[in-house]
């Protein structure tokens, strides 16, 4: 089967939505369960912080491929039918918020001690002085490296192509194969990468002078 530059362009561009829709579902996933974990993390009680601590360390200290092939295999060992775009999503999600957890954590524990003892004084519990006082001014300094994260989000997808899920790369790679022109193939899913990534780490860069400049 012959491939026009335009088939080529067409099923790329397809590959891309993929890669956009995965990194999507992964940051919003991982933000949620993030946050969540971020709060175990900074909890006074010694137990839900020795778990989030665990949690982030287990995601942290393993590559994203492992976890990969564990989400997507050992789910079937335990009976479960799982398609590629379930275990992508589910193995990146997790990743992503074990990194969002500890770069929040990292903010929330810049604020000043005397932010927490002035809310205290107004008889707010711990979840309302994290909810009105706390995380609002974390909020101002997480915006820049959460955003520069997402960078990280998006070139992870990439790696998902090993089990099967048919994103940028796993595109651009049967169509290589097919066409028998890599250079052309890899050239455009590395521009796609670029187009996807090129922004975010301007609005990363945009956004940390910006807060800077007003503190």
């Amino acid at each position: 089967m012959d491939f026009t530059l335009w088939d080529v362009v067409r099923n790329l561009l397809t590959g891309l939505q993929w890669t956009l829709a995965l990194s999507l579902v992964a940051f919003i996933g991982g933000g949620l369960i993030g946050l969540a974990v971020m709060t175990a993390r900074i909890s006074e009680k010694a137990l839900p912080r020795r778990l989030a601590r665990v949690y982030i360390e287990l995601f942290q200290g393993t590559p994203l491929l492992m976890q990969l092939f564990l989400v997507f295999f050992g789910v079937a060992l335990i009976g479960f039918d799982i398609s590629p775009w379930v275990a992508a999503a589910l193995a990146l999600t997790l990743f992503t918020s074990a990194y969002l957890a500890e770069i929040w954590r990292g903010c929330v524990e810049s604020i000043a001690n005397g932010q927490w003892e002035a809310s205290a004084s107004l008889a707010l519990t711990p979840f309302e002085q994290l909810r009105y006082v706390i995380l609002p001014q974390a909020l101002r300094i997480a915006v820049a490296p959460t955003v520069g994260f997402s960078v990280q989000v998006v070139k992870g997808t990439a790696v998902t192509s090993i089990i099967g899920f048919t994103e940028l790369t796993k595109t651009g790679s049967m169509l290589a194969n097919a066409t028998f022109q890599p250079f052309m193939v890899y050239g455009f899913v590395a521009l796609g990468y670029f187009l996807l990534c090129y922004p975010l780490s301007l609005s990363a860069r945009y956004l940390e002078r910006r807060l800077h400049a007003s503190a």
